[in-house]
């Protein structure tokens, strides 16, 4: 039963719709189409899939990019009945994820490449981190001076505590209603910051912004309607900023929360060893590089590869989140109803949709 109010909470924040894009990769003449579902942007994965498929001409991959929260309950469903929907799913929400392994959803896999990944980035056998992105803010260069830049969440408090702060309103982070994602960073950040408290009230009483998805957000950034953003996904500002001078990005100093897509194997996949070859290729060292190329692995403590600066967080002041059963306690009806409540306080009037 709890389980049931819980999906069906997720379903009322997010209304049932389609998949956001789809996209072919490979040849027409396939004779094995490999179903990829996943929350990243097709533009970001794509060079991926398509670095792939290069040595595998009897391969399709149609790709699905989803909301997290619409992945997720699409997903619980196909589950629920047994049906072969994706071959291959894989979401940044990854405590939705521990769920659904959790739940007996996945199909187990082992190989040299899933048995090498360290115990916070595997579980069961069912469950794979494959990229490494850190949660980041991202400020307007030309509207921030230098010696406003915030690079931590003390900064960030100090710049929301004067009466008349320029930065009134113009913070923004997102809706952890729509967002799976934002309600995991939020989450994370709860646990792990005696600044979490401070930073709710401050955003409450600023009139800060809740809102829908990474590129609007960053698109605010840019234009000029934000200054600053908080807990942005970094692959997504840093691939911005590269192309971008009027973004500057700042891994927390604090301390930086690390994130690792989960990608799972559904257990009534159609096409499972096509998935398995997927995963191995993304823990390869060939799919390494066309990772880091998507810059869906970010190499805080040695540079990201980005013609921006980027400060370097020391291995101490990351904070990993682990695919472990402990994701599972964002997910207790309880805590999230207490949790949603709590931000609800300090975000009224949050509108958006899921990234």
């Amino acid at each position: 039963m709890i389980r049931a109010a819980l999906i069906a909470l997720v379903l009322l924040a997010a209304p049932a719709r389609a998949q956001e894009l789809v996209r072919d990769f490979g040849p027409e003449a396939a004779t094995e189409t490999l179903r990829l579902r996943s929350t990243t942007d097709i533009a970001v994965l794509g060079p991926v899939v398509e670095a792939f498929l290069d040595t595998r001409p009897g391969l399709r991959v149609a790709y699905e990019q989803w909301g997290s929260n619409p992945l997720y309950g699409l997903q619980t469903a196909d589950c629920a009945a047994g049906r072969a929907g994706a071959d291959l799913v894989i979401s940044s929400a990854v405590h939705q994820m521990v769920d659904l392994v959790n739940e007996g959803c996945a199909r187990p896999y082992r190989s040299a490449l899933t048995a090498a990944l360290p115990d916070a980035l595997s579980w069961r056998d069912e469950l794979w981190g494959v990229t490494r992105e850190p949660a980041v803010m991202v400020y307007n260069r030309d509207l921030v001076a230098p010696a406003q830049v915030p690079r931590s969440r003390f900064d960030l408090l100090d710049l929301l505590r004067p009466t008349e702060s320029p930065f009134r309103g113009r913070v923004a982070t997102y809706d952890i209603e729509r967002s799976g994602l934002g309600f995991l960073f939020a989450f994370a950040d709860s646990t792990e910051a005696t600044t979490f408290g401070g930073l709710m009230e401050s955003f409450g009483r600023t009139g800060a912004i809740a809102t829908c998805c990474s590129a609007e957000i960053i698109d605010g950034v840019a234009e000029g309607r934000f200054l600053v953003a908080y807990n942005v996904l970094g692959s997504y500002a840093l691939a911005r900023a590269r192309h971008d001078d009027r973004l500057g990005v700042v891994a927390p100093q604090d301390y930086t929360l690390v994130l690792s897509r989960a990608a799972m194997i559904p257990r009534a996949a159609g096409q499972p060893r096509a998935a398995a070859q997927f995963v191995d290729f993304l823990l390869s060292e060939e799919g390494r590089r066309a990772l880091e190329a998507a810059l869906l692995i970010v190499r805080l403590e040695g540079g990201d590869g980005a013609p921006i600066e980027l400060p370097q967080a020391s291995e101490t002041l990351q904070r990993p989140i682990a695919l472990t059963p402990a994701l599972l306690i964002a997910l207790d009806a309880h805590k999230r109803a207490l949790f949603r409540a709590r931000w609800r306080d300090a975000f009224p009037a949050a509108q958006g949709t899921a990234p």
